[in-house]
């Protein structure tokens, strides 16, 4: 081991520091710059609007777990076999979602433009029904969030499906035989059981709520006059549209930061839930 050349531990450090330099201006300065304009300007008059609409997009996805729950437990209950209507429904979530934004752009368009939607309620003498979905700032929004959550309905089911289906089937015959059944044995049964199933369900549809972009990019845009906007499609705007990089990187701070403060929130409530049960 004599021919083996030994070099201290500070000459070792003098060669890496210059590449620890320029790894930590290229990566770590920009991430902790983003955080600290996050801090500075709140007063910008599009943002919470989009902070409001994004955490109406939340509320929305969180709404649509139970009813997949309940959906999931009426498949399995009612139908012996099905397979076909679980495929039925999770047929949506594969389709691309420039093709989803594009078929419910003409469902939505005008009767005039052949607006499937609005032609059957002109049909039915429900005109004031008929609406500009797409381009009234009042409407846009809830038509985008109501395609949403079409879209990952049977997501949702497939999964809540697949959880109820886990249940030992020894479960449910013991507690008839104590006088469990029906609604009171998915209630002392299958809502404890399936509730890890459930908190996942939950996490994705808030994470995918917090992120939600794409749907909007192809149908509205944004629009009209940042009507559709979420702290997402916002954020895209800003630093690829107006090349507002910084304030851009941000606004992206805020999303890093919310995703992980409801993983957290979510977590707990769920921990408590499950000591209550057990």
């Amino acid at each position: 081991m004599n021919g083996v050349l030994k070099v201290s531990k500070l000459t070792i450090a003098m060669f890496i520091l210059p590449c620890l330099l320029l790894y930590a201006a290229i990566v770590f300065l920009p991430i902790a710059l983003s955080f600290y304009y996050s801090t500075t300007e709140w007063n910008d008059p599009v943002f919470w609007p989009s902070f409001k609409r994004t955490m109406l997009f939340v509320l929305f996805s969180v709404i649509e777990i139970p009813f997949a729950l309940f959906l999931a437990m009426l498949l399995s209950r009612v139908l012996r076999k099905p397979n076909f209507l679980i495929s039925s429904y999770f047929l949506p979530v594969i389709l691309s979602v420039a093709v989803v934004g594009q078929l419910w752009k003409s469902i939505y368009n005008p009767a005039s433009l052949g607006g499937m939607l609005n032609k059957i309620l002109l049909s039915l003498g429900l005109d004031n029904w008929a609406l500009n979905w797409l381009t009234d700032p009042n409407v846009a929004i809830y038509a985008i969030i109501f395609v949403a959550l079409w879209q990952y309905l049977g997501y949702h089911v497939l999964i809540q499906f697949t959880g109820v289906q886990n249940i030992p089937s020894d479960i449910y015959e013991a507690a008839k035989i104590d006088g469990a059944e029906g609604l009171k044995a998915d209630w002392l049964i299958t809502l404890p059981l399936v509730m890890p199933v459930f908190k996942i369900s939950i996490v994705l549809a808030v994470i995918g709520s917090l992120k939600a972009f794409d749907t909007i990019i192809v149908m509205t845009g944004g629009g009209p006059a940042n009507s559709t906007d979420v702290i997402s499609t916002y954020m895209y705007n800003l630093s690829f549209q107006s090349y507002k990089y910084g304030y851009g990187s941000a606004i992206s701070a805020v999303l890093v930061v919310l995703c992980l403060v409801f993983t957290i929130l979510i977590n707990l409530i769920f921990k408590r839930a499950e000591k209550s049960v057990s």
